[in-house]
């Protein structure tokens, strides 16, 4: 009776083992690509246009640029304190590691959390949409700036 109870047991993980294998096999050979068919140059290129065209707002925004803070309808200092003039390169914030524990919020924060803390305490101005367009331009050029450096979020 034991030997019955023993070769049921192992046929029972093995049939288990296979199903989780076939089942592995079945996510594997269907899952979802993101872009099914490659993107054409001109499509590529105007990607590339809207990506630097944020890129050089944010640029203006982060340097201080009074025209690109009316342009977007945002009061990013009512110091005359821009985000370059304590890191004077997007690169300097280290976006890169982000989200991570934030000292000066006692949170955990994403990157735009920290770029609304410096608005509104250094700096003094209003707090923007974390989704709105000034935040993505900022958050381009911050990005930008670092191209080509390694994820690492949550490094200090």
């Amino acid at each position: 009776m034991k030997n019955n109870t023993q070769k049921t047991s192992r046929l029972l993980k093995m049939v288990m083992v296979f199903s989780c294998m076939l089942t592995m096999v079945f996510l594997v050979a269907n899952r979802a690509n993101a872009h099914k068919e490659a993107h054409d140059a001109e499509t590529l290129k105007a990607f590339d246009d809207e990506f630097i065209a944020n890129v050089i707002l944010g640029d203006r925004l982060y340097h201080g640029d009074p025209a690109a803070a009316e342009e977007m309808g945002v009061v990013l200092s009512k110091t005359g304190m821009a985000c370059a003039m304590c890191h004077p390169k997007g690169s300097d914030i280290h976006p890169y590691e982000f989200p991570k524990f934030q000292e000066q919020m006692s949170e955990f924060a994403a990157l735009r959390n920290m770029i609304n803390w410096c608005i509104e305490k250094p700096n003094e101005g209003e707090v923007i949409d974390a989704d709105g367009e000034a935040m993505k331009a900022l958050e381009a050029y911050m990005y930008w700036s670092t191209k080509g450096s390694v994820l690492d979020p949550g490094r200090h």
